[in-house]
């Protein structure tokens, strides 16, 4: 067995224990976001596991490319590129999204293809710009591994190592991201400490405006589509049209689904620029920019937005017991 999957399997019950000291009453009620919840209990070695294979480059067709290239967990689940980047350097055509809380969103990816974790995971596998191969030659790759094999057939007993089981596995193991214990979570649950007094003036005002008419719930977005351009026409102002703008329209091709995406969840925004499925908006207080323009058609103070965009820093959460903490800037 890879020596890597018992250590795993230590550090993944430590983190799974750390994300379930969740406070049992709210003191704060009929509030549209609420405190995210524990991570749910896994079994450990599946999750292991995963963890390991979410690591490993041999899932791609170069050995180049893991899941984790493009979701680093140092970076706050994604990668802090405009585009993401895959085997041999192919760029991407949409942002990377979060890997973290991930499994609380309705839908997967930008456009809502997937309609869960397991359905997702085999994409990015065989997308030629992303992993750029298939489960007949990551399997064959992985059957060489003698020590792998035999842990999938001791923790998999009816199929071993098959491309099912490695989906469950990952899916697994990516259900234990959650990032519990955000300063406003801990406000949520009756801390009025742990914000401050802009900070709380900043949430007050993403209610007033309406950011919570579709950034809400326990992942504070993720559980709905809308159109990027309620209020004007975004794209036209943005200029150079991609075939990822057409959003759900590329899954369901209807006219009523173009420029249609998933909400994003804001849960760790602050460590995830660039924003939106196009990367464009560098900063949270470009983001915000946008939203007041073409999703609110409403205009704000400069003050105003400033508060929100300290009320939004607060939604980081903790990983493994710590704070999540912002990436190295990139080179590339």
């Amino acid at each position: 067995m890879p020596k890597v999957i018992p250590t795993a399997l230590r550090a993944l019950a430590a983190s799974i224990a750390a994300a379930t000291v969740i406070a049992s009453s709210f003191a704060q009620e009929n509030e549209p976001i609420l405190p995210l919840p524990a991570a749910p209990r896994v079994d450990a070695r599946k999750a292991a596991l995963g963890q390991y294979l979410f690591n490993d480059k041999r899932l791609s067709r170069d050995n180049s490319t893991s899941c984790a290239s493009c979701h680093d967990l140092s970076r706050g689940g994604a990668d802090g590129r405009v585009t993401g980047i895959g085997v041999g350097g192919a760029r991407g055509i949409v942002n990377v999204p979060t890997v973290f809380n991930s499994s609380l969103n309705f839908r997967q990816h930008w456009d809502g293809l997937a309609a869960s974790l397991e359905e997702q995971i085999p994409h990015p596998v065989t997308n030629p710009i992303e992993m750029g191969s298939n489960w007949t030659e990551v399997l064959a790759k992985l059957s060489k591994d003698a020590p792998l094999a035999e842990e999938f057939k001791k923790t998999y007993p009816a199929g071993g190592l098959e491309a099912a089981n490695l989906v469950d596995a990952i899916a697994t193991y990516e259900r234990t991201l959650v990032t519990p214990n955000a300063r406003f979570d801990k406000y949520l649950r009756g801390d009025a400490s742990a914000l401050s007094a802009d900070e709380l003036r900043g949430y007050r005002l993403f209610k007033s405006y309406g950011c919570v008419a579709c950034h809400q719930g326990v992942n504070v977005g993720g559980n709905m589509f809308q159109t990027f351009g309620v209020m004007g026409d975004y794209f036209a102002q943005r200029g150079n049209p991609s075939p990822a703008d057409l959003g759900r329209f590329n899954v369901t091709k209807k006219a009523s689904d173009r420029h249609v995406f998933k909400v994003p969840s804001l849960r760790n925004v602050a460590l995830t620029a660039p924003y939106f499925h196009d990367g464009s908006a560098r900063t949270l207080d470009e983001a915000v920019e946008v939203m007041f323009r073409f999703q609110l058609g409403r205009t704000a103070s400069a003050q105003d937005k400033a508060l929100i965009v300290k009320f939004l820093q607060t939604l980081t959460g903790e990983f493994n017991g710590k704070p999540l903490r912002p990436g190295a800037p990139r080179q590339d």
